[in-house]
Formats: structure tokens, sequence, C-alpha cells
């Protein structure tokens, strides 16, 4: 009987200290002081969930075009919720400026598509190339590289294997300077008239030539006055080498003012343009403003390889 005494004070000792109005009252504000939390956390998740679709971006997939033969392809853009909401948490509220995204590979790249030559980049990438094939005009080259240097600029110089055997330490200056070095053939013929065996014998010995000189393994290939036939592509290919031409011409070896120079590029520059030049007086004189005014239209320079990359060019505040 005293053990059933002794339960029963018990339990009616923890009913009252659960059930009356101080303990109901404390449960109350501990209510109110965290389900609204949590909801609101919720709610802000749910919205940048929602709300993320609007501002994602399909990737697109390499192609063949009809006239300008390849075109790569370009990553798309997905929102990390995740990490957006880590960045919106603190404010508590959606804000698209701080949406965080991860670049989303496409279906097709390049090198699933058969060989072919490569006139510009994807046109929704703002970004342009320098091409500048080297076979002389040694006296341009240092105020060139110095311009260069100057706005932190990367180029791709398509070098002749001849001009790299006579001229190792201008070759080796290119490539230290962080330039992405090309072939452009080794004696600088019409391509498309040469047979099979002198296609291979002008490719191969340009980059055996190159990679003594410079260490460097050639990608790309430029072929002398942008003449070339399909053999050319296909040959190269097996040199695992792509062919690049161009989109934008200086014409530059017409020596025209700098002036003019400028303006024939600025009047055609594009989103994926690959811009042929030369190290000419020309050039050397109008490269500085080049650089100057393609910036100026929210465009950056890039070597081939970036251009020719799927890799997206990301505004400022997405990269933040």
């Amino acid at each position: 009987m005293r053990k059933i005494a002794l339960i029963s004070v018990l339990l009616i000792g923890a009913w009252i200290s659960v059930s009356n109005p101080y303990s109901n009252t404390y449960v109350a504000s501990l209510k109110t002081e965290v389900v609204p939390v949590v909801g609101h956390e919720n709610s802000l998740m749910k919205e940048i969930e929602l709300k993320a679709k609007e501002y994602e971006v399909e990737p697109s997939n390499a192609r063949k075009d009809p006239v300008w033969r390849g075109i790569p392809g370009y990553n798309g853009l997905k929102v990390n919720t995740e990490e957006s909401y880590k960045k919106m948490k603190k404010d508590g509220k959606f804000n698209p400026d701080k949406l965080v995204y991860e670049q989303v590979s496409p279906d097709v790249h390049l090198n699933d598509l058969p060989p072919m030559a490569i006139y510009k980049g994807h046109p929704e990438k703002p970004m342009v190339s320098f091409i500048i094939n080297v076979a002389w005009g040694n006296e341009y080259l240092s105020g060139m590289l110095a311009t260069l240097k100057k706005y932190n600029v990367s180029a791709s110089f398509f070098l002749e294997g001849r001009w790299v055997k006579n001229n190792p330490g201008m070759a080796k200056m290119i490539a230290e300077a962080g330039h992405e070095i090309g072939n452009h053939s080794f004696t600088h013929p019409n391509m498309k008239e040469l047979s099979a065996p002198e296609i291979n014998e002008e490719i191969k010995k340009t980059n055996d030539v190159i990679e003594a000189v410079t260490g460097v393994q050639t990608k790309w290939f430029a072929p002398p006055s942008g003449s070339y036939k399909e053999e050319v592509v296909q040959i190269a290919a097996a040199h695992k080498l792509g062919t690049v031409m161009w989109s934008v011409d200086t014409i530059d070896w017409q020596k025209p003012t700098p002036e003019k120079l400028i303006n024939r590029v600025m009047g055609k520059v594009h989103n994926g343009a690959l811009i042929l030049m030369h190290p000419t007086e020309s050039t050397a004189a109008s490269l500085e403003q080049l650089i100057i005014q393609i910036k100026a239209q929210d465009m950056q320079i890039g070597t081939v390889s970036d251009m020719l990359s799927e890799n997206r060019v990301m505004a400022k505040k997405m990269k933040e």
C-alpha cells in the first residue's frame, strides 16, 4: 500500500509540474521562438528551388555548321541550391545576385564530330582570340609581346617550323611568356597542292622542331594563307591537331594604317571571333588599342584553346 501511495504522489506531482500555467507559458514561448525560424528557413530554400529554373541555362552541343564548319559546344548553368541558400541565409531573403552556379557539360563535344576546320568559337561566348602567324617579322615581335604582357593577354602564336629552327631564342621567348604555340607548317607551302606524304612531313617536322626547342606539344594547326583541303584536316587530326582558320582578318600584310586596321577589326568583331594577324608594323602599332576596345565591349581575350573549350565565361557577380 505504501508503494502504491508513493507512486500516486509522484504521478500527481509530475502532472502538476507539466500542467501548471507557468509550464504551459514556458513551452508556448519556446514554440513561438523556434517554429517561425525553421519555417522561414524552409520557405527561403523552397523559394530558391522554385526560382532556380528561371536562371538556369541549357548546355549547347558542338555541331557542324554548313558555313562555319565545326562549332564548339558551350556549357550550361545549373543553380546549386544548397550553396545559394548559405549565401542568402544571413539576409533571410531571395537575392538572384547571390545564386551559386555550376557548369553543365553538353552531350556532344567537338571530339565527337568528324575532323573539320574551325573558323570561330561558340556565338554565345564573349571571348575573342588573337591568332598570330609567324614566319617573318622578327623586328615587331618583342613590342607585341610587351603589349600583350602589359594587358595580361594570352595569344596563340602559330609558328612556321623553319622559322623556329632559325630563331630558337625567339620561339622560347614566346613560349616562356605563357602564350599558346601552334603549328603553321614547316616551309609555308600551299597545303592544298601537296600530296599526303608531303602534308604529313610538313606537319610532323614542325611539331618535332617546336617540341625540341620549346618543349611544347602543339594542339592546333593553322594552314598557311588559309589554303587547305579535307585531306589536310584529316592528316592534322591523325597528329592530334585541330585545324584552325579565322573569322576576322586584319589583312595586316597590306600595311594599313593603324586606324584602318582597328576599324576593320572592330567593325567585324563578334563573340567567338578568331582574329588573324602577323608580326607587322601595322599590327604592332594597333595592338594596344585593339585590346582596349575589345575589352570595352565586355569580351575577354584568350588563346584558341580557351576559346574553343566548352568552359563558360562567367559574369563577375556569378564568381563572387
